[in-house]
């Protein structure tokens, strides 16, 4: 790696261990930070590190851009994470992933994705003192990645360009710049990707990200589960006629491909890389700190916490959604933030699909729908038990008995608040064995 850059890396994940360790020329890699655990990381993770691998960590539920101050325990968290591997410096996304609680006076909902933060004024006062929160709370440099989105807000002030250049300006946050979220934007909300790229101030760039993703029904979905297309790197090769980015990184978090394949992903990222006019381009680098940045008004942050609730109501809970947006495009974003939640769930409660076999997936929609996810993805699994076990279900007394155990064993014989008709159900199940 060269001195003052990343170079070359790719998301390192659980599925993928064995194969990054062997693949050659990756200097770093970068782990979702609220998967791994300082002292107890996975030994992939440590011989790569005792390798020189430079390691980030990359937080995804920090939700700087919601209408709250970001949570002390999650930034401690972050901060914790950053020092224990080394890093030199730390990321997160322009997105807010949860709405409502007691700025609102509403229940707290959890989106369990990315969602866009409006490009307006009241956000940019709200994003921008969030963002100092959290760089204060840190032990390393900041940076913030633009999201994908599959919608857009109403009356927006800004484009992706103006708002993220005067996120930096008031700030001095680096940015995180994916180019499969600019494509992403582009299909699915007709932002031009140069355009972008003239607004934002290129030399603030930390790293670069190159994901894959697909088209369906004129919607691109992000999926990072599929190749990295052609116009994503037509995308890559834009910035690098600007810019020569510190660091580049593949992401692949599902549907992993062959050894082979994902060497060959790596190499186009290379090949556009090393075909870089040098010309006119700067090297990103860290920019002077600027000045304390203004408290965030509270009516913005009022505004802003209603009005993403109000969305994020429309997207999980069943509720009416606001009249301005495309409608449309709102029951696309709900059924894929349903879908994810089934396929989450799926992952960190493998037993579940195990006893409910192909009818898993229907169970779940079923009860996502009007069902909101309130506190994180295991409880959601935990949730989700519960609701089939009061309900009598499954129909199999084998599958519901299973299904029983594996409820006991995580909340207690005696579990706290819960409802005496979820233990009836249980203990009813236990008996007919």
């Amino acid at each position: 790696m060269r001195h003052g850059t990343l170079g070359t890396g790719i998301g390192w994940r659980p599925e993928i261990a064995d194969t990054v360790e062997r693949l050659d020329g990756v200097d770093w890699v970068e782990v979702v930070a609220e998967n791994v655990c300082p002292g107890h990381l996975p030994a992939s993770l440590e011989r790569l590190r005792a390798r020189g691998v430079t390691v980030v960590p990359h937080g995804v539920s920090l939700g700087l851009g919601g209408a709250d101050r970001p949570s002390e325990q999650k930034l401690a968290d972050l901060a914790e994470r950053a020092e224990f591997l080394g890093s030199p410096l730390v990321t997160e996304h322009i997105a807010f992933v949860r709405a409502g609680g007691p700025l609102t006076a509403s229940p707290q909902l959890e989106a369990g994705h990315l969602l866009p933060v409006p490009r307006t004024r009241d956000a940019l006062a709200v994003l921008c003192e969030n963002v100092r929160i959290a760089q204060d709370g840190l032990p390393v440099p900041l940076a913030l990645e633009n999201i994908a989105a599959l919608i857009s807000w109403p009356g927006e002030e800004m484009t992706e360009g103006q708002f993220l250049a005067e996120l930096v300006e008031r700030t001095g946050v680096r940015l995180l710049i994916d180019v499969a979220n600019l494509h992403t934007n582009f299909v699915n909300r007709g932002e031009d990707p140069a355009k972008a790229l003239d607004e934002l101030p290129v030399e603030a760039i930390a790293y670069v990200h190159v994901a894959g993703g697909v088209e369906r029904d004129g919607v691109w979905h992000d999926t990072h589960a599929h190749p990295v297309s052609e116009p994503v790197l037509d995308v890559l090769r834009e910035l690098t006629s600007r810019i020569s980015p510190p660091g580049v990184l593949l992401e692949r978090d599902d549907d992993f491909p062959p050894e082979a394949e994902l060497a060959a992903e790596l190499e186009s990222v290379r090949t556009v890389l090393r075909s870089a006019p040098p010309a006119g381009r700067v090297t990103g680098a860290p920019g002077p700190r600027p000045g304390a940045v203004a408290p965030a008004p509270a009516d913005a942050r009022e505004r802003l916490g209603i009005a993403q609730a109000a969305l994020l109501s429309a997207l999980v809970a069943g509720l009416p959604a606001p009249e301005e947006f495309d409608q449309r495009r709102l029951r696309v974003q709900s059924r894929a933030l349903a879908a994810k939640r089934a396929q989450v769930v799926a992952k960190i409660a493998p037993q579940l699909p195990e006893i409910l076999g192909r009818d898993y997936r229907s169970m779940f929609l079923a009860y996502a729908k009007g069902r909101p996810m309130h506190a994180g993805y295991r409880r959601d699994a935990m949730a989700f038990a519960e609701h089939l076990l009061a309900a009598g279900r499954p129909a199999d007394e084998r599958a519901r008995r299973q299904l029983t155990h594996w409820w006991q064993e995580r909340a207690g014989l005696r579990p706290r608040r819960r409802s005496a008709r979820i233990v009836r159900a249980a203990r009813a199940a236990l008996v007919r064995r």
